[in-house]
């Protein structure tokens, strides 16, 4: 009996955490969710639905990097490879341009599938600049809504320089977006 009830308790415990993440999510508090998922994510890595809930709230709290262990363990139904190969995408154009911004290196050549995620966005504004001389900055017009723009740049740190996407409405910023 004992067994039983330790079992149903930790059967509870499991399905609160993973509603309470999903409240979250609804509730727009990405980070937390992300944070949540992080810090449960041993006990429930065969859980597709909750990698895939910690997945798109890290995606959606700029903590792209803490996709790379969800691509991998997304695997076993069609929504799961879906959403692995739209993680995947979105990781590789982050440190793709992350090397061509600080080693140089050059995409006009590149093809890729994209997605709607505002890094997409901006890395395939960036593609389509071709070849060209290092900036300081680049601003790019969102190809949908002429007042959506995008100011792109390099912060540099001693350490490790990190990408910044600002977001503007007009002249208003949205969102500020930085990634190593």
């Amino acid at each position: 009996m004992k067994i039983v009830l330790i079992l149903l308790i930790t059967l509870s415990l499991y399905a609160d955490t993973k509603q309470d993440m999903f409240n979250l999510y609804q509730n727009k508090k990405y980070e937390q969710v992300c944070d949540i998922g992080f810090d449960k994510f041993k006990n429930n890595k065969k859980d597709e639905e909750f990698v895939s809930l910690y997945a798109f709230a890290c995606l959606n709290s700029d903590y792209i990097d803490r996709l790379a262990i969800p691509i991998a363990i997304l695997k076993f139904s069609k929504e799961s490879r879906a959403n692995s190969a739209y993680f995947s995408v979105i990781l590789m154009q982050k440190k793709l341009l992350y090397h061509s911004l600080i080693d140089n290196y050059d995409l006009s050549k590149m093809n890729l599938p994209t997605t709607d995620y505002v890094l997409s966005k901006v890395f395939d504004l960036y593609v389509k600049l071709g070849k060209h001389k290092k900036r300081a900055f680049y601003l790019f017009e969102d190809k949908d809504d002429k007042k959506l723009t995008y100011k792109l740049y390099i912060q540099k740190d001693e350490r490790l320089s990190k990408i910044v996407i600002e977001e503007f409405y007009d002249t208003i910023t949205v969102k500020r977006h930085v990634y190593w």
